[in-house]
């Protein structure tokens, strides 16, 4: 990467975890006090890993990825077992109600089609808050198919919670080895021209 200074949009995560331990059961205003706050989130950052980096605990819940079993947007049933297809993963946290999320999302699925044949990408989706939640899901289908974004992409649950902790704002990505270890910096905010740096990074020091 050069080292010249990128502006990144990010959104703000404020309900995440209460999603993830099944706390969706907020009354209305709170529930659109929590959506308007969201929408009034976006903003812009320089290098997302230096963000990060000032985040008090957040360093503290980096280290690995948690066992979990999840769905993904097509029904599926998604484990642990992922990341040990591929010698390395990119994980692109993200949400309905983020717009730099939804904006690099037919970047990400350009980048998926050409990616080398041990790396891979999944997505974790925030916002979906059960299997009753067909509001957002729908909405993350529409967005996945518009963008051409063809991977797996996991509804997160309560077994992410602990992930969770540390993601200040979306998108946040994360990059995961074989062995389900989260590997160099998470960076936030939308910057492909990072993650495909970081890959590459990564794969030439193996």
């Amino acid at each position: 990467m050069t080292g010249k200074k990128r502006k990144i949009k990010i959104c703000c995560v404020l309900f995440a975890a209460l999603l993830l331990t099944g706390c969706g059961n907020a009354g209305k205003d709170e529930k659109e006090n929590n959506a308007a706050a969201l929408d009034a989130g976006g903003t812009e950052i320089v290098q997302g890993s230096e963000a990060l980096a000032e985040t008090e605990e957040s360093a503290k819940v980096w280290g690995q990825m948690p066992s979990f079993t999840a769905k993904d947007l097509e029904g599926n049933t998604v484990t642990e077992s992922v990341f040990a297809e591929k010698d390395l993963t990119v994980v692109n946290i993200w949400g309905t109600f983020c717009p730099p999320c939804i904006e690099e999302m037919p970047e990400l699925g350009e980048w998926a089609e050409t990616m080398p044949e041990n790396v891979q990408i999944v997505g974790l989706i925030i916002d979906i808050n059960g299997e009753d939640d067909t509001t957002h899901r729908d909405l993350a289908v529409a967005i996945t198919e518009k963008a051409g974004a063809d991977f797996t992409q996991i509804i997160a649950n309560g077994d992410f919670v602990d992930i969770m902790k540390g993601v200040v704002g979306v998108p946040t990505t994360l990059f995961v080895d074989k062995d389900g270890n989260i590997v160099g910096e998470p960076i936030v905010g939308a910057y492909v021209d990072g993650y495909q740096a970081f890959v590459e990074d990564y794969l030439s020091g193996q």
